[in-house]
C-alpha cells in the first residue's frame, strides 16, 4: 500500500472511435445510350477549383479510361465523360488510374495498369487530349510478381513519395501488398525489385491499395479493399515511414475503414459494399497529402445490383459515389491542436 492511500491501476489506452460514414445517391454514372456498363476505380484531384476524375469504363467493348471535371458535387452527375482512348494514351486495357502532380518535373502523371503498371504524362489535366502515349515502369516482369504458371499477378498500382524517394505499391488479389522504390530524382525509371510488405488471406488484402502521408504527423495511411459478407470493405493500417512497418488501427475490429456495416445513405442503399476508390488530398502533388481536421471524404464504387438479375463481371452495374465521415475517428483524432 502506498502512503496516503491505495494506488491506483493504471488507466487503460484510451481507443479511438470506429469510422462512420455518410453517403447520397451515386454520382458518376455511364451516360444513357452508351456502350458502357459501368465505371470504376476512381481517383480524384481538386485543382483550379475544379474536381478532376479518372476512371475505369467497363463495357461492350472491353476496358478503358475516362475523364470528367466539374466545380461542384451537384454538377457531378451532368459531367461529360471524355473517353481517353482518344488522347495518345489509345485504345486497349486501360484501367485503375491514379494521378497526381509530380512538382520536381512540374509534370502530371497518370499511373494506370495495362496489364503491367504503365505511365502516361502532361502539363495541363484540364486537357484530357493532352496526355502523352503509354511507357512502362519495367523494362520486363519481375519474377516475384509471376505466378506457378510464370503469368503478372500485380495490379492496382499507386505510386508516393517522401521527400527523398518514391515508393511503387500494388496488390496480386491474393492475398499480397507489394512495395518498389526509386530515388525522387530519377523518378519513374529505376524501381528496384518489388517486395511483399504485408501478407495476408486473400479475402482480407485483396486489391486497389491506396496510401497517403497524413498532414502535421509523422504518420502514412494505406487502405487495402478486402471482401466479406456484406460484399467490397477496406480495411486500413499506419506505419510512420512508407518504407517501414504497417500496423493495423488498434481497437478497430479488423481495421475496418469503410464498409456496408458503417456507412448510412441519405435515401436508398443503392451500393452494396464500398470498393475501389480514393481519398479526396488536401493538395495535388506526388505527396499525396490528408488533412485530419477536416472530415474525411472517399470517392468509391458501389455495386448499384437489379435484384433477381444475374451479371457477366464486366457487364456488373458499377457506380461512382461519395461517403463522408461523421464524427471523431483514429484519423480526425490527429489532428494538431
Amino acid at each position: 500500500m502506498l502512503l496516503g492511500g491505495l494506488a491506483h491501476a493504471a488507466e487503460p489506452a484510451k481507443q479511438p472511435p470506429p469510422f462512420a460514414w455518410q453517403s447520397g445517391e451515386p454520382l458518376i454514372r455511364p451516360p444513357a445510350g452508351t456502350r458502357l456498363f459501368g465505371v470504376k476505380d476512381p481517383s480524384i484531384v481538386h485543382h483550379d477549383n475544379r474536381y478532376h476524375v479518372f476512371l475505369t469504363t467497363a463495357g461492350r467493348d472491353g476496358w478503358g479510361m475516362a475523364y470528367a471535371s466539374f466545380a461542384k458535387w451537384e454538377e457531378a452527375p451532368d459531367a461529360t465523360l471524355f473517353m481517353l482512348e482518344q488522347s495518345p494514351i489509345g485504345p486497349g486495357y486501360r484501367a485503375a488510374p491514379q494521378v497526381f502532380y509530380f512538382a520536381p518535373q512540374k509534370l502530371w502523371y497518370l499511373i494506370y495498369q495495362g496489364g503491367d503498371p504503365m505511365y502516361s504524362t502532361t502539363a495541363d489535366i484540364a486537357d484530357p487530349r493532352s496526355w502523352t502515349a503509354p511507357k512502362p515502369f519495367y523494362a520486363a516482369v519481375p519474377d516475384v510478381v509471376k505466378d506457378a504458371q510464370g503469368r503478372a499477378a500485380w495490379l492496382d498500382f499507386w505510386n508516393i513519395c517522401d521527400d527523398r524517394k518514391c515508393h511503387l505499391f500494388f496488390t496480386d488479389d491474393n492475398g499480397r501488398f507489394y512495395r518498389a522504390e526509386t530515388a525522387i530524382e530519377r523518378f519513374p525509371q529505376g524501381f528496384s525489385t518489388p517486395v511483399v510488405v504485408m501478407h495476408e488471406k486473400r479475402e482480407d488484402l485483396f486489391e486497389a491499395s491506396n496510401t497517403y502521408k497524413i498532414a502535421g504527423t509523422q504518420q502514412y495511411l494505406t487502405l487495402i479493399e478486402a471482401m466479406g459478407s456484406r460484399g467490397r470493405h477496406f480495411r486500413a493500417w499506419t506505419a510512420d515511414r512508407l518504407d517501414g512497418t504497417w500496423r493495423a488501427i488498434p481497437g478497430i475490429e479488423m481495421g475496418v475503414f469503410a464498409g456496408a456495416g458503417n456507412v448510412m445513405f441519405n435515401g436508398r442503399v443503392w451500393s452494396e459494399g464500398v470498393s475501389h476508390g480514393e481519398l479526396i488530398r488536401d493538395g495535388i502533388d506526388q505527396t499525396l497529402t490528408i488533412d485530419p481536421c477536416q472530415p474525411l471524404r472517399f470517392v468509391y464504387q458501389g455495386l448499384d445490383i437489379e435484384p433477381g438479375r444475374t451479371y457477366e463481371y464486366i457487364e456488373l452495374p458499377y457506380r461512382l459515389g461519395l461517403i463522408t465521415a461523421t464524427g471523431p475517428n483514429a484519423i480526425s483524432q490527429m489532428c494538431p491542436k
